[in-house]
C-alpha cells in the first residue's frame, strides 16, 4: 500500500528569529564589545536559569508586566484535579487564575529580578558591593512588531550593596564607552523615581504614584492628550493634571530644569504642597550630573523629568538610551532599586543596573551599516585539497598555524580547484593556500590573498612569516 504524505509547513513562533552564520558573527561582535567594557569596570559574569518559580517573578513588574510573563505548565497533566468552576466568575473563566494553578514556573521576564534572587541565595558566597554582568535571553508575551520581540537578549550590568552615586556614574560611563565602540550616536536620558513620587505628592495623590508613572511612561507612544485622558480617568484632578503637564513640558539646560522642578517641589505648584522626597531626588540628580560633567562623557546626556520607566521596583535614578540616527524604541535602560532583594529576605541592600537590548542594538547597527566587513567568516585561510599525498604534506603546517591561533580549514575533498575557490569566496575566507608536489619537493607553502591576488611563498617552517602576511 502506498502512502501519500503532505510536506509539513515549518515555521518559528512570531516574535522570534533564526540567526545564521553572518548574523551570529555580528551578534557575537556586539556581545564581545559589551563584555570587554563590562570587565574594564570590574564586573564579573554570572548566569541564572531560563525559568524561575512564578513566585519569584510575579508582582515585581506591575500588572502589565505580569500579563506578559510566559508561564510553563506543570509536568504531566497540569490540569488534572483542577475544577474549572473554581476559576469561573460572572464574567466567565478567569484564565490568569487557572494558569496560576496549573503553572508553578515561568520564563524570566528580565535579568534583574533573577539577579536579586541570586544575590539573596548566594549572599554568603559573594563580596559586597557585588558587581556582576549577565548576557542571556529573556521572554515576554508581547505583540510582535518592529523592534519588539518575544525572545531577545539582554546584556545587564549591576552593582549591588552600595548606594553611592559613583555606581550610577559608572553606568553612564559604560553606556558612553559601549556605544562609542559600536559607532552608534545615542542620547542618554536621566530622571529619578523620587522626583516622580514627589510629583504625585504635590498633586495631592501620593497613593497614585504608580498610576501617574504608568501613564507618563506612555507619553511617547500615545502623546500628551491621551496621557491626560488616562490620568483623568484614574480620578486624578484637573488641577493635578496641569501640574503634571507643566513638568512634562520642561525645557532648557540641566540646571534650569532642576531649578524649575525644585520650585514645584518646594511649594511652587498650584497645590502649594512640598515634597521632601521629590527634593531628595533632585539633590541626587544634581549630584549625578556634577559627576557626569567631571567625568567628560562623550555621548549626549540630558535630564528628562518626563522619563518614567514603568517597572515597579525602581526607587532612585532611572536611565533610558535611544539611538539618534535610527527610529526605534529605547536600546538601553535601567535604574536604582532599593527594595528588590528585601522581597526575597535580604533587606537594606540597594542596587543599580542597566540593560543593553542586544536585538535592538543589532537592528540599529544593521540599518546603519556599522558592522565590520570581515566578520562573516571565522576562517582566515583555506588549504586546498590536492590529493592524499599533498594532504599529508600540509597537515603539520595547518596544525602549527592553529596552535598559533590562526583559524584554518582544509577543503575536505580533492575536487576541482574552481569549486574550492568558490567555497572560499562564498565563505568570505581571505586567503587560499594551494600546495602540490612542486611545493612539497621545495619544502615551501604557497599563500594567496584573494582580495587582490597577491601571492607569497614561505619556507615550510616559517610560521611567523605566514602569520604576518595573514594579519
Amino acid at each position: 500500500m502506498a502512502f501519500c504524505t503532505m510536506a509539513q509547513t515549518v515555521s518559528i513562533p512570531k516574535g522570534t528569529r533564526d540567526f545564521g552564520r553572518t548574523e551570529m558573527a555580528e551578534r557575537n561582535w556586539i556581545f564581545d564589545t559589551i563584555k570587554s567594557v563590562f570587565r574594564t569596570y570590574g564586573y564579573q559574569q554570572i548566569e541564572t536559569p531560563s525559568m524561575e518559580n512564578l513566585s519569584t517573578l510575579l508582582g515585581k513588574y506591575g500588572d502589565e508586566g505580569d500579563r506578559l510573563l510566559f508561564r510553563i505548565l506543570n509536568s504531566g497533566d497540569a490540569f488534572a484535579g483542577l475544577d474549572p468552576a473554581k476559576y469561573t466568575t460572572e464574567d466567565g473563566l478567569d484564565g490568569r487564575a487557572l494558569a496560576s494553578a496549573a503553572c508553578e514556573k515561568g520564563l524570566r521576564y528580565d535579568l534583574t529580578v533573577p539577579f536579586a534572587r541570586y544575590v539573596v541565595m548566594h549572599r554568603n558566597e559573594i563580596t559586597f558591593p557585588f558587581k556582576r554582568f549577565q548576557i542571556q535571553p529573556v521572554w515576554r508575551a508581547d505583540r510582535p512588531q518592529k523592534g519588539r520581540y518575544r525572545e531577545f537578549y539582554q546584556c545587564d550590568v549591576d552593582a549591588i550593596g552600595s548606594d553611592s552615586l559613583l555606581n550610577e556614574l559608572e553606568l553612564v560611563q559604560i553606556v558612553d564607552r559601549v556605544f562609542t565602540l559600536l559607532g552608534i550616536r545615542v542620547a542618554v536620558r536621566i530622571n529619578n523615581r523620587k522626583v516622580l513620587t514627589g510629583l504625585a505628592e504635590i498633586c495631592g495623590a501620593p497613593d497614585m504614584v504608580t498610576d501617574i508613572t504608568v501613564a507618563i511612561d506612555k507619553l511617547e507612544k500615545i502623546g500628551i492628550e491621551k496621557v491626560e485622558e488616562e490620568l483623568l480617568s484614574k480620578g486624578i484632578s484637573g488641577q493635578a493634571v496641569t501640574v503634571i503637564e507643566t513638568m512634562l513640558g520642561l525645557s532648557g539646560t540641566v540646571s534650569e530644569k532642576i531649578s524649575s522642578v525644585r520650585t514645584l517641589m518646594n511649594g511652587g505648584s498650584a497645590s502649594g504642597l512640598v515634597s521632601e522626597t521629590g527634593l531628595k531626588g533632585l539633590d541626587e540628580t544634581e549630584e549625578l550630573f556634577a559627576l557626569i560633567s567631571a567625568a567628560g562623557i562623550g555621548q549626549s546626556v540630558e535630564a528628562d523629568f518626563s522619563l518614567a520607566r514603568g517597572l515597579d521596583y525602581y526607587t532612585g535614578a532611572i536611565f533610558e538610551v535611544k539611538a539618534l540616527d535610527y527610529p526605534i524604541g529605547s536600546i538601553c535602560g535601567g535604574g536604582r532599586y532599593d527594595n528588590l532583594t528585601g522581597i526575597f529576605g535580604l533587606a537594606d541592600t540597594s542596587g543599580v543596573g542597566i540593560s543593553f537590548g542586544a536585538d535592538r542594538i543589532y537592528d540599529v547597527l544593521k540599518a546603519l551599516g556599522k558592522f565590520p566587513s570581515d566578520l562573516a567568516s571565522s576562517t582566515c585561510i583555506l588549504f586546498a585539497n590536492m590529493g592524499k599525498e599533498e594532504l599529508k604534506y600540509i597537515l603539520p603546517a595547518v596544525r602549527a598555524l592553529r596552535d598559533s591561533g590562526v583559524a584554518c580549514e582544509i577543503y575536505p575533498d580533492p575536487v576541482k580547484l574552481r569549486r574550492q575557490f568558490e567555497y572560499a569566496e562564498k565563505r568570505g575566507i581571505r586567503f587560499l593556500s594551494i600546495n602540490g608536489s612542486d611545493e612539497a619537493e621545495r619544502k615551501t607553502l604557497n599563500v594567496k590573498r584573494l582580495s587582490d591576488g597577491m601571492q607569497r611563498q614561505f619556507d615550510y617552517d616559517d610560521v611567523d612569516g605566514m602569520i604576518d602576511f595573514l594579519s
